[in-house]
């Protein structure tokens, strides 16, 4: 039996209150008003900037609990332009993303796991994030169903980096052929699992 490899924001949770919600009650804790459409716009162009940091990087898309500490420390400080609260809102919003309760299923997704349970297979929760996951995925359904959860900075390389599926096949004693990612993203897991030579499912992409 394969093992079924899902990514998890987007894919099995979604962050609750959606992203945009949470930066503009961590900014306004702090003294910052801004507007939830405003945070969006500036919260996806300042995730692609740090996208192509790290793609423009020697090794291409190495990473570590520094190098997410730093990216997210980026993105709040783009999203609030420098503001002298900045810092302060980074640490808010690094806790509450700690916080079980910031995370909530997303519809069917405790069929899928539960199903792949049910045919006998082994799940695990391969993505993006930091050793925070690990928490998370001790509480939240249905990541609490996984076998094996491994998280970017832990691994060393981030998707769609091949050395992402390299660390996962060893660490799981697999076969690129045994196994099968499941994920919202159309480069970052589609794309980039089958170029590791794994299968890959796509899942429709929950908006933050």
């Amino acid at each position: 039996m394969k093992v079924v490899v899902f990514d998890v924001v987007g894919t099995l949770v979604e962050p609750w209150p959606r992203v945009s919600r949470a930066y503009a009650e961590a900014g306004r804790r702090h003294g910052v008003e801004l507007a939830e459409d405003l945070i969006a716009e500036r919260f996806a162009a300042a995730w692609r900037r740090q996208e192509a940091v790290d793609a423009a990087a020697t090794p291409a898309f190495a990473t570590s609990r520094g190098r997410e500490i730093e990216r997210w420390r980026g993105i709040v400080d783009d999203v609030f332009e420098g503001s002298p609260a900045s810092d302060a809102i980074f640490v808010d919003l690094w806790e509450h993303f700690a916080h079980p309760e910031a995370w909530r299923p997303l519809p069917e997704s405790m069929q899928w796991v539960e199903d792949v349970k049910r045919a006998g297979g082994e799940v695990a929760l391969a993505s993006n994030f930091d050793e925070r996951l690990f928490e998370i995925a001790r509480v939240v359904e249905p990541l609490t169903l996984a076998d094996h959860v491994f998280a970017s900075s832990e691994l060393g390389w981030r998707k769609p980096a091949p050395e992402f599926f390299r660390a996962v096949e060893q660490r799981l004693g697999r076969q690129p052929e045994e196994l099968v990612l499941v994920g919202d993203d159309p480069l970052l897991d589609i794309a980039a699992a089958r170029n590791a030579g794994w299968q890959a499912v796509s899942v429709a992409a929950a908006p933050v």
